[in-house]
């Protein structure tokens, strides 16, 4: 009994090795399958690699900022107006040059006072480009039109096109961005209305704590107080200085200093002669022009939404040198017979005002214009200097229900023009359609 259970253990464990041969042996042929598999799989994946290296290279795919210069910010500022004004021929300053160009808000009565389209976007990761398109009445204008860089090191920036000046505060802002529905007499008088020419501008932002920039511009001169003169070279130098900062959490500042001398050919002018007949100027020479400007801005708690103040002010100096040519008038009775002689002046003039926000949606605002006509000297010519400065107060008060519209009413005391005292009443709507970018300080 015994021999047989120990031949019957002995034929179980046989049957147990041959049990586990067999299951080795399996795994032995599924793990070889397995091996063969992934190598056959291994040698395609390095054929493929090595098929797309023998390829060129295919182009990189558009940065993002590249793709928004397809589907740029586009905005439509609407303008309009009713104005009540005296009937006068002809509007200037007694006792400067009139400057050349358009300025806005000389209509009487209901008017579509200047309406613009602007587009900007970034062309790549490496400019920005933004245009500005005037619609006054059937006259279409590029304002502005220009690209500038992105990115460049040591806080520089490069500015290529058509541009407004950096000079002053209020030169760079648009008309929809005016406190008032009129410019002040300063830059009517400097520039006919804002400085702008076809040129370059160098900026350079220092990396202070307190705002510190430089600027340098060229450019053609062709507007006024400069000219189109149709050449190489540059016509008009400019340069700018800027310091602001922070005084608290309540309170801001910003202070400027500016310089603009242009070369104006035959710029053309009128002035009265001696029989108090006016006469055709043409000026050629030297224009030198100083501008210094100084704002402070006030919120509670640094929240501008409810209330805020604003206090702005600008003051100028130009003197002008070189020939001034008076044309024949001599059919209307005139004293001038294409007479030419040295022509030198120096003139000045400022503003202030102040813009309160007194609760949400509503502010309003108090400004202060005058000009001083200087000495002014024709040398030989019949032409007669006057002694006058044009001045003008601005009370205005405007609503503004969302960030997109606003409405103004504004009077004026002018006295722009000697011997004319005139009260001024507008009332302006200001309307953005689209997106539009913030403005500066």
């Amino acid at each position: 009994m015994f021999k047989r259970s120990i031949l019957a253990c002995a034929l179980l464990g046989a049957w147990g090795q041959a049990q586990a041969n067999g299951e080795i042996d399996t795994l032995r042929a599924e793990f070889a399958r397995l091996k063969q598999h992934y190598e056959a799989r291994l040698k395609d994946l390095e054929a493929r690699l090595q098929a797309a290296e023998a390829r060129p290279a295919a182009p990189e795919p558009a940065a993002p900022a590249a793709a928004s210069g397809f589907n740029p910010e586009a905005s439509l500022i609407l303008q309009g107006r009713y104005a009540h004004r005296k009937d006068i021929e002809e509007r200037g300053l007694t006792g400067f040059l009139p400057a050349g160009g358009h300025a806005h808000g000389t209509e009487r009565g209901f008017s579509v006072d200047h309406s613009e389209l602007v587009l900007s976007a970034s062309v790549d990761p490496y400019f920005r480009g933004y245009a500005t398109v005037a619609l006054v009445d059937e006259e279409v204008k590029t304002e502005e039109a220009w690209f500038q860089t992105l990115g460049l090191s040591e806080g520089l920036s490069l500015k290529g096109g058509r541009f407004y000046s950096g000079l002053g505060y209020v030169n760079e802002q648009h008309p929809h961005a005016w406190d008032f529905a009129e410019v002040p007499l300063m830059y009517q008088a400097l520039f006919g209305e804002r400085f702008s020419h076809d040129g370059v501008q160098l900026k350079w932002l220092a990396p202070t704590e307190t705002f510190l920039e430089f600027g340098l511009e060229a450019g053609r001169g062709q507007n006024f107080p400069g000219t189109e003169r149709g050449g190489n070279g540059v016509g008009a130098w400019s340069a700018f200085a800027k310091v602001g900062g922070d005084v608290g959490v309540e309170h801001g500042w910003r202070a400027g200093l500016a310089h603009l001398r242009a070369r104006p050919e035959g710029r053309a002018g009128h002035w009265e002669d001696t029989n108090e007949v006016e006469a055709e100027t043409h000026f050629t020479g030297t224009s030198r022009a100083w501008v210094a400007d100084f704002v402070w801005k006030w919120a509670p708690d640094g929240n501008p939404k409810y209330r805020n103040l604003k206090l702005q002010a600008e003051y100028f100096r130009r003197s002008e040198s070189g020939d001034l040519v008076c044309e024949d008038n001599g059919p209307a009775g005139g004293a001038c017979t294409d007479g030419s002689d040295a022509y030198r002046s120096r003139q000045s003039g400022w503003y202030a005002q102040s813009v309160y926000q007194f609760m949400p949606r509503w502010r309003v605002g108090v400004r202060y214009d005058r000009l001083d006509s200087g000495t002014v000297d024709f040398g030989a010519l019949p032409l007669e200097a006057a002694d006058y400065s044009p001045s003008r107060w601005s009370l205005m008060t405007d609503w503004s229900p969302s960030e997109f519209s606003r409405v103004r009413l504004q009077w004026a005391r002018d006295r722009s023009m000697e011997g004319i005292s005139e009260n001024q009443v507008t009332l302006q709507y200001i309307m953005s359609l689209g997106a539009h970018g913030a403005h500066k300080f």
